[in-house]
């Protein structure tokens, strides 16, 4: 007697299948991704269709599909500008240098707080070096206009020390620095508030088991605590070198001046000035297009290099 075959009572269901039974069961998480996938959808995606102007010669009474197409005529006319090479070497050395500057700060303020004994101090610490991150970038330059101007405050204590006045912010040799350590003063406190959250997870054994082989702090740091934040620190650092080319707008172009403007124009004030007060849409659109492909390059290169060196990675 021929027997039938065993069928298992588990139907293989379709992606489709599994995505609509889930939607049903867990409808109101879904709901809450609702207002994000609107914002990514209108603000990031949909402009992407006016990506095509760098590609044109725009006309906003034709329209973008109206004007005529030039292909890389804007991209080759930006690349022989006399601008291109003070640009691109401005950009990046104050990104690099605001890059390699401010990381291990935010780490050495975490591990500070970590071994404080007071818990007073501790959180007396904490308010005071997060407060800078919700100072505006407009008031912050205007601070730093304040205290920084010839007759500010610093200016002034140089002054009772017998120094001469200090253009602080019309030396152009100046700017880099003042740039990149008024950011670390400003967003060290807040960046390590996710390196105080790995450390919390830390099990407090490791630390035992290293106070009684005889370890000192400087020790269990090294052997215990920098191993545990190490994938955290590759994780932010990859993200950081993503932006080498992004450098903040606003910021820069506040503290630009006419005496300091060989260093402080960068690729952003310039796709602003060219693209807004100039009218020159196609011509910043390209612009902005290889600011983005170049930090994409750099992004998915580093992301490749700490895969390989770390085995940690964004993907």
């Amino acid at each position: 007697m021929q027997t039938a075959p065993v069928v298992s009572g588990c139907v293989k269901r379709s992606w489709y299948a599994g995505f609509i039974q889930s939607l049903r069961r867990n409808w109101i998480l879904y709901a809450f991704l609702v207002p994000t996938l609107a914002y990514l959808i209108i603000f990031q995606y949909w402009p992407l269709y006016g990506v095509q102007i760098a590609f044109r010669k725009f006309t906003a009474s034709k329209g973008i599909w109206g004007s005529a197409w030039v292909g890389m005529q804007n991209f080759e006319k930006f690349f022989n500008s006399y601008m291109f090479k003070d640009l691109l070497v401005n950009t990046v050395v104050l990104s690099v240098y605001q890059l390699i500057a401010a990381f291990p700060f935010p780490i050495i303020l975490a591990l500070m707080l970590n071994y404080s004994v007071s818990n007073r101090l501790r959180r007396a610490t904490q308010m005071v070096t997060y407060a800078p991150h919700f100072i505006s970038t407009v008031v912050l330059v205007g601070m730093m206009s304040v205290f920084m101007g010839q007759t500010g405050l610093f200016n002034t204590l140089l002054g009772k020390l017998g120094i001469g006045p200090v253009a602080f912010l019309s030396d152009s040799s100046m700017f880099r620095d003042i740039y990149v350590w008024s950011h670390i003063w400003q967003r060290t406190g807040y960046n390590s508030v996710i390196y105080i959250a790995a450390l919390a997870s830390v099990s407090p054994e490791l630390h035992e088991a290293a106070i009684v082989d005889g370890a000192n702090k400087l020790q269990r740091i090294w052997h215990v605590d920098i191993p545990a934040i190490l994938p955290t620190a590759v994780i932010l650092l990859i993200m950081s070198t993503g932006n080498v080319l992004s450098l903040g707008f606003e910021k820069v172009y506040l503290m630009q001046n006419d005496l300091n403007l060989n260093v402080a124009e960068i690729i952003s004030t310039y796709v602003y000035k060219i693209g807004l007060l100039n009218a020159q849409y196609s011509y910043s659109t390209a612009i902005g297009l290889f600011n983005n492909i170049v930090n994409l390059v750099i992004l998915l290169s580093v992301n490749k290099l700490a895969d390989r060196l770390s085995g940690t990675s964004l993907l």
